[in-house]
């Protein structure tokens, strides 16, 4: 007779089966997370937060945990994912339909050459590019031109000199905001602002030639002796120069006035032929003075760049052993690019100078420095028109950042944004914004490993 097997529990079968979904769960989730995909999704999603928190606001002695649930816990929360969701996206985009991408993106940056390969059609379209920054900034509020001045136009100007020096020479200058110190103090010197005097005071106008020889004066006392290093050590050694300068400018207080700064430096004014003006602290005359140099500076470094000087530049930038050995003079093309660099940086440092009539060792840190060469990167190395929109767009952005309430931007997290921004263009276009066709087919052909991008690299052997 056989044993009849006991009933089975309540409850048993419902445990066996919570089991078996339990492992399907964990089984799912253990291929979502093998998943490239999906991680790549949670990594970016989990660094939008992290930007979140770093950006978002300052705890309180009260709340400990009030920049906590400030970051997270506000509706700017959703815009940092939203931010990690497109990089993602762009990650995605890129790796399944690269060929296509860099085909379209060939295709769209041809386009103005091909669509307009008149010379007389190009300059109609430039000159109404140029009236429109004439005319635009009018209808701006107070606030926006004043960005115009003393944030996109200042560093417009500054990133469009160091473009010569990293762009066209391919030297890596970490100190060129010392030749924007030069620049000013020469203008609180030659106005009478300094505790030391000139012979002969000075409008600040017809300041300007000896504020930019003074700056290329220190140009090529720099370049001459540092100039023989490449690479890491010309860096270093620019980098120890700007440090210098501000240094000097701090202990030297009989002289540059010290810590406390110089005061009073006159502004800009003109009495000449009966036209008596002054141009004050209004934003908007200082803008289109600006705008003036920087034509100057955009037409005369195109003519440079397509001269026998600009082609030098490219030689050693490419290859300084074969340019010299080809008969280019290495050392004075070096020389000329940082003394051209210089004294844009120094009329830069003196627009400033008198517009806002006060000048200290603090405005000219290391940190101004590494922010144009960013600048400059983010344009494309080696374009005029790529360090125009570079430094504007990067220039523009946090003010619109600060003045939007999503983001809350505060001015000491401008470089985490900056260097996030960084590493996704050289991620996803390591050119530039608008790289020149030279700088392009340098960078195309190092990736490939011919060569090497530029001469800050210290070595043109190819890359093994």
């Amino acid at each position: 007779m056989s044993a009849t097997l006991p009933a089975t529990p309540p409850g048993t079968q419902p445990t066996a089966g919570g089991q078996s979904v339990a492992n399907d769960r964990k089984t799912q989730f253990l291929r979502l997370w093998h998943n490239d995909e999906a991680r790549r999704l949670f990594a970016c999603l989990v660094g939008g937060v992290v930007l979140a928190l770093m950006t978002g606001p300052e705890g309180d002695g009260i709340s400990m945990t009030s920049g906590l649930s400030g970051a997270l816990l506000h509706p700017r929360i959703f815009a940092f994912l939203g931010i990690g969701a497109v990089v993602w996206a762009l990650m995605t985009l890129r790796r399944r339909y690269g060929a296509s991408i860099r085909r379209l993106n060939d295709r769209v940056t041809g386009a103005p050459r091909r669509l307009l390969p008149d010379r007389r059609v190009r300059a109609v379209v430039l000159l109404a590019i140029l009236a429109v920054a004439i005319v635009y900034p009018i209808y701006l509020n107070s606030f926006w031109q004043s960005v115009l001045v003393e944030q996109i136009g200042v560093y417009v100007l500054l990133a469009i000199g160091l473009n010569v020096v990293v762009g066209y020479a391919g030297l890596l200058d970490l100190g060129y905001i010392a030749f924007f110190a030069i620049g000013a103090y020469s203008d609180a010197y030659w106005t009478g602002a300094l505790p030391v005097h000139p012979i002969f005071h000075l409008n600040p106008f017809w300041a300007i030639p000896f504020a930019i020889a003074a700056a290329m004066l220190a140009g090529v006392l720099l370049g001459t002796p540092a100039l023989r290093l490449r690479g890491d050590y010309l860096a270093i050694l620019t980098l120890g120069f700007g440090e210098i300068i501000q240094i000097v400018a701090n202990n030297l207080t009989g002289v540059t006035g010290g810590a406390q700064g110089v005061i009073n430096i006159p502004h800009f004014s003109i009495h000449l032929f009966g036209i008596n003006y002054a141009w004050g602290i209004a934003s908007l005359p200082y803008y289109y003075l600006l705008l003036g140099f920087v034509v100057i500076a955009l037409v005369a470094f195109s003519f440079l760049e397509h001269s026998r000087v600009g082609r030098a530049w490219s030689a050693i930038r490419e290859d300084e052993v074969a340019a010299e050995a080809s008969g280019v003079s290495v050392l004075k093309y070096k020389v000329m690019a940082f003394a051209i660099g210089a004294s844009t940086s120094g009329f830069a440092g003196m627009i400033v100078a008198s517009q806002i009539s006060f000048v200290e060792p603090g405005d000219f840190t290391v940190q101004l420095s590494i922010l144009i060469l960013v600048l400059v990167i983010f344009g494309g190395m080696g374009s005029l028109a790529g360090a125009v929109v570079g430094a504007a767009v990067l220039q523009w952005l946090p003010q619109y950042l600060r003045v939007h309430p999503l983001f809350g931007f505060q001015q000491q997290d401008l470089y985490i944004y900056l260097g996030a921004i960084l590493v996704l263009m050289m991620i996803f276009r390591p050119v530039g914004l608008i790289p020149s066709k030279r700088r392009k087919r340098e960078i195309g052909l190092a990736e490939h490993g011919v060569g090497t991008a530029d001469a800050m690299s210290g070595s043109s052997d190819p890359v093994v």
